[in-house]
């Protein structure tokens, strides 16, 4: 896997018409070959590719990218990149960020509902860690911040996302698992941004 840091002055922004999700979502695909045929795209085979969008200051703006495959050389900005070490995810207990889409499948419906405010994404997100992402997180440390809607036109569609960066610690109960979270991401949206796992290995300071 590469990790990669885009780096884009306002310049470069402006140049690449970057106003929305939509089109920041464009400018980071374009960075990679696609590798998927029609079919594997429309049964949502993983594009490979998982970013978000650090923002920055009034200079230069931060996109944090993983990928299985080198990006090209950008036409605006800057990209470096590094390959994760092989160990990376062989640790037990990490700090982690992730900016999620948080939804849940109506039962009667079976319509995907948003969840909103701290409460309902912070049991969703606790309880579907251990079964559906490979890690249990430790509660007292979780921080839920930037609660907000991202809106953008798609094709002539309006698309309406909810968003919430979620910070703490966690601890890995299932190493597969773990492992495919990491590479393909958690939740939805992974296309506009979410899902990518940021994660920094350590000892247990927390008693897990």
């Amino acid at each position: 896997m590469i990790a990669s840091v885009l780096r884009l002055r306002r310049v470069d922004v402006m140049a690449l018409r970057i106003t929305d999700p939509y089109s920041l979502h464009r400018v980071v695909y374009d960075l990679f070959e696609d590798v998927r045929d029609d079919n594997e795209k429309r049964s949502s085979v993983s594009s490979g590719i998982l970013y978000v969008d650090k923002g920055g200051d009034f200079h230069t703006r931060q996109i944090l990218i993983l990928s299985n495959r080198m990006p090209r050389e950008p036409k605006h900005g800057e990209v470096d990149t590094r390959e994760i070490p092989a160990n990376f995810l062989d640790h037990q207990h990490y700090s982690f960020e992730v900016t999620v889409n948080p939804t849940k499948r109506d039962r009667k419906s079976r319509k995907l509902v948003a969840l909103r405010g701290e409460d309902m994404i912070r049991e969703w997100f606790v309880s579907k860690a251990p079964n559906s992402w490979g890690f249990s997180v430790h509660v007292p440390t979780l921080q839920i911040n930037n609660i907000n809607v991202k809106q953008f036109e798609k094709k002539g569609n309006l698309v309406t996302l909810g968003s919430a960066t979620l910070l703490g610690n966690l601890s890995v109960n299932d190493r597969e698992k773990f492992s495919r979270s990491f590479r393909e991401g958690v939740g939805r949206g992974h296309a506009f941004g979410f899902g990518l796992l940021q994660i920094v290995p350590h000892s247990n300071p927390f008693n897990l």
